[in-house]
């Protein structure tokens, strides 16, 4: 295996290792640009539709920005990602975390004018272990009913913070499946 050594100013990898040399600024953001992850660069002041509050398993990253798209709202909304999504946000067992989300929520409010929250839960979720016990989750309707009472209290909570915005609230299933709740 051949080991980048050479550290002159033109060249931080051996010769003929293969490696480019480094990219500036520039460059990278116009690949970036060319591959379409640019669209969103002026996102700071921008008005969006949503903001999306899922769990931190990344088994579920492609689902939710997949779930998202179908909306309409690529490039459309903020996100807030926190171990259990909405029962992270409403839990007892998380109550030190309750002021993050609400906070970070009415910040999305007021910055970017959002008109809905979707909360999205999944299944076979630690968070959800942690705050119901395994019993709760035991069989698939068991847990479908966690989800769901969960579910009902973030969107009471979030109704009560703000009223204004449309609560949509959902359960994921492994294969990326939605199920609204409520």
């Amino acid at each position: 295996m051949r080991t980048c050594t050479d550290a002159t100013p033109q060249h931080h990898q051996a010769p003929g290792c293969g490696c480019l040399p480094p990219a500036g600024r520039r460059a990278v953001l116009g690949l970036l640009a060319a591959a379409g992850f640019a669209r969103g660069a002026s996102a700071g002041s921008g008005h969006y539709d949503a903001m999306l509050l899922n769990c931190i398993d990344p088994r579920f990253t492609t689902g939710s920005f997949l779930w998202m798209s179908s909306h309409g709202l690529r490039d459309r909304y903020s996100q807030f990602t926190i171990a259990g999504g909405p029962i992270g946000a409403v839990h007892p067992r998380f109550a030190t975390w309750h002021a993050a989300f609400w906070d970070n929520l009415a910040v999305s409010v007021q910055l970017h004018a959002i008109r809905q929250v979707m909360a999205v839960t999944h299944r076979d979720c630690g968070a959800a272990k942690l705050a119901f016990g395994e019993a709760a989750l035991a069989t698939r309707a068991q847990e479908t009913a966690t989800h769901a009472e969960a579910l009902a209290a973030f969107r009471a909570e979030a109704t009560r913070r703000q009223p204004d915005l449309q609560v949509v609230t959902a359960v994921m299933d492994l294969d990326g499946t939605i199920q609204r709740i409520g």
